[in-house]
């Protein structure tokens, strides 16, 4: 609610609550301030918590079934395929579904981001793999796509590169509310499939022998999880571009406050990622002539508290 008085734009607070009241007492009359609140604002607030809350829990997620604090929704390299996908669409303009403008863009960035998680899905189908093996795959995949979009970007003009630039920083603007209803359905749908397995992934964050002592198959928990992670991640990226550190970050920090018990990491951690990405983006808004991407922010941000969390581990470790 505080986030709809803040902007660029001279429409504080109570102004934003007295255009809303306006809105549905006597119905729209389509002025500026009017079309701010509701075309700009509102499913800019809402988009933030969503895609904060997303990549919270696809972050702690990771992180219990790969055993490793330092994994983050875009381990299995999705970003790297969806940066790909987007350097197709816009510098040599091919989209893999007849779409164009930024319709086309999700797309190819949304169906690039599968491909990664693809390719790890089918090895490890093939051959059983560990966890440690799963982030090096994903490691691996993501240099292959990195090095490949490098590749478009030096055939890139100055303009496609600025549009590139801008995507890949990570963007909450120019959404709207259609975008939000469908980031909201996949992070719902997807949230509780992966609070479903809240059990299985505390056993998993022990380790595997005594996940599979307990009765739970870590092969088994890790694609299906996998799977439903790397989808709602590709859809958060291809909407919202390539936000750092939030799915990172936030789960860390709760487990430093309430433990790493998946029964309630899963539900503060979205919780705590849909505030920090919100507050991220209210302070972009502001910032400079034009305001700045919220990617931007989020790495300012969150690279301190990750280096914080890392030394404070390590004392830990060392004593």
């Amino acid at each position: 609610m505080l986030s709809i008085g803040v902007g660029k734009y001279h429409v504080n607070f109570f102004d934003a609550i007295g255009i809303i009241v306006q809105y549905f007492t006597e119905g729209p009359n389509g002025s500026i301030p009017e079309r701010i609140v509701f075309d700009e604002r509102i499913p800019r607030g809402l988009k933030a918590v969503i895609v904060g809350a997303g990549l919270a829990i696809a972050g702690a997620v990771m992180q219990s079934m790969l055993h490793n604090p330092l994994a983050d929704p875009y381990t299995t390299g999705v970003s790297s395929g969806a940066a790909f996908g987007a350097s197709v669409f816009v510098v040599l303009g091919i989209s893999i579904l007849p779409l164009g403008g930024s319709t086309g863009l999700v797309a190819n960035a949304f169906l690039f981001s599968l491909v990664p998680a693809f390719l790890i899905l089918a090895f490890s189908v093939y051959k059983r793999i560990t966890a440690t093996t799963m982030i090096l795959l994903g490691i691996g995949v993501m240099y292959i796509f990195s090095a490949l979009t490098q590749m478009l970007k030096v055939m890139a003009t100055p303009q496609q590169m600025e549009k590139l630039y801008l995507w890949q920083l990570g963007s909450l603007s120019g959404g709207t509310m259609w975008d939000v209803l469908l980031l909201f359905a996949v992070v719902i749908v997807c949230g509780i499939a992966l609070y479903s397995f809240r059990t299985d992934l505390n056993l998993l964050s022990v380790g595997d022998k005594p996940a599979l002592t307990m009765g739970t198959n870590p092969w088994k928990t890790r694609i299906i999880c996998l799977v439903i992670v790397s989808f709602m991640t590709s859809v958060m990226v291809s909407f919202a571009g390539i936000i750092g550190f939030v799915g990172l970050v936030a789960p860390q920090l709760i487990r430093v406050l309430i433990g790493s018990d998946n029964r309630y990491l899963l539900l503060a951690s979205a919780t705590f990622g849909g505030m920090f990405l919100l507050v991220c983006d209210c302070l972009c808004r502001v910032v400079g002539s034009t305001g700045v991407p919220v990617g931007v922010l989020t790495a300012v941000i969150g690279s301190p508290l990750f280096l914080y969390m890392l030394v404070k581990r390590s004392k830990k470790a060392t004593i």
